[in-house]
């Protein structure tokens, strides 16, 4: 009796573990894409990046938009309680003391946040911020916002040398080559890859505390480059929280890119969950010759 009633409760755990995971990877990700301020082209990135999270068909996604450049941003209060991932396309203007607790809080209560490309040249100046990027650029860095980050020798090296924050050469396409393949967010994907003609940042430089370089680039001299392998794709902890930080996506052309695409939705995802259930490669992930490039969204149109 003990054996078949040990049995059926076992078949039963399997059950709601099985079905429960299922509900759970059913259950869309409710994700804030914030923008409203960048020295980029937030107002065309933005919808791409809406119509890549819309085709993965895992997210729901609300898009916050911040009030112009100096304009009053006291009552700039996004409730981020209400999403399981932040991603940011701002750059701008400082929010208030009050929206910055909120937003520390959130992250190291276990809120997922997700740094696109020039996110990481925001708050040069709060240091909770550049713990959640680990590095960034811009915005008067120095050696005083911490060490540069790059790869070297099989490992992140911090290269205390003072100098500004934050450089890059003229956009071309260039190789990207994974350095942590068994993580969730580029395990299975081929290791090398070409990227389309993007910003390859540079001397970004800041704490870089409990950060993971997935993936780097080669910055060329002969593009202005440092000669060395630089950070694109970077896990790091903050609190209880993710981040997953891209340095990719200067303009449209470059979110283009079926790498980029499918790296980003990974990103968001394991931001928000801590697993990633997006795991088919894409049959049009590029090899390590050309960039692989997919049609931009039709542009909206109002109706009469």
């Amino acid at each position: 009796m003990r054996t078949t009633l040990g049995i059926f409760a076992l078949s039963l755990g399997l059950m709601a573990t099985f079905f429960g995971n299922n509900l759970s990877a059913a259950e869309p990700i409710k994700v804030m894409l914030l923008d409203g301020q960048n020295n980029h082209k937030w107002e065309q990135t933005s919808p791409v990046l809406l119509d890549i999270l819309a085709k993965a068909e895992r997210f729901e996604v609300d898009r916050v938009t911040s009030p112009p450049k100096n304009a009053d941003m006291s009552e700039f209060k996004p409730d981020f309680a209400s999403y399981d991932v932040i991603v940011s396309n701002y750059n701008g203007d400082e929010w208030s003391d009050e929206t910055k607790l909120a937003f520390e809080d959130y992250v190291a209560g276990g809120g997922g946040f997700v740094s696109f490309h020039a996110a990481n040249n925001a708050f040069p100046n709060w240091p909770a911020y550049n713990e959640m990027i680990g590095i960034g650029g811009w915005g008067g860095r120095n050696e005083e916002s911490g060490p540069y980050a790059y790869w070297k020798e099989g490992k992140l090296t911090k290269d205390k040398t003072a100098g500004r924050g934050g450089s890059h050469g003229s956009r071309v396409p260039f190789l990207i080559e994974h350095r942590q393949p068994t993580h969730p967010i580029v395990k299975g994907l081929p290791e090398e890859w070409m990227h389309n003609a993007d910003e390859l940042y540079s001397r970004l430089r800041g704490p870089a505390k409990r950060m993971r370089i997935l993936a780097t680039a080669y910055s060329d001299p002969d593009n202005k480059g440092t000669g060395q392998h630089e950070p694109m794709l970077m896990v790091l902890r903050f609190g209880k929280g993710r981040v997953f930080h891209t340095t990719l996506g200067h303009d449209t052309e470059a979110l283009r890119s079926a790498g980029f695409q499918a790296t980003f939705v990974r990103g968001v995802e394991w931001a928000a969950t801590g697993k990633v259930t997006l795991t088919e490669v894409p049959e049009d992930f590029p090899g390590t010759e050309e960039p692989s490039l997919r049609p931009l969204p039709e542009p909206a149109t109002s109706s009469q």
